[in-house]
């Protein structure tokens, strides 16, 4: 069965997505940008992101030692160790796979990092 999960981002009615979609154990989480903290630090967005992707796994029934998969988007390759440092606050001891890729441009243009994310429920 698919569960569609809404978030707070205003770009979902006009792309078409939902921040996340549980299908069985699985749950994929979307590219999650750091909406309402657009001016804030690249460690700041990562934590309001983070913060994002919790509330979302909540909504399916997961946490975050659930995620087993993340890809980490900057902007600023020098943002990579503070970025790097929150992320380490939220998974120290779930330790999933990351990605961490340095792009030209993300949808808005004062954000630092988006971040996606896969989960699995155990049964």
């Amino acid at each position: 069965m698919r569960q569609n999960l809404s978030g707070q981002s205003p770009y979902e009615p006009i792309i078409g997505f939902s921040l996340a979609v549980r299908i069985g154990n699985t749950i994929h989480i979307s590219g999650t940008g750091p909406v309402g903290a657009d001016e804030a630090t690249a460690a700041e967005q990562t934590r309001h992101i983070l913060t994002t992707i919790a509330g979302v796994l909540a909504k399916a029934g997961a946490t975050m030692e659930n995620v087993v998969r993340t890809r980490i988007y900057l902007t600023h390759a020098e943002d990579w160790e503070s970025v790097g440092r929150v992320h380490g606050e939220f998974f120290q001891d779930v330790r999933p796979a990351a990605t961490m890729v340095v792009v030209a441009k993300l949808l808005h243009p004062s954000w630092r990092v988006e971040i996606e994310a896969e989960a699995v429920i155990s049964d």
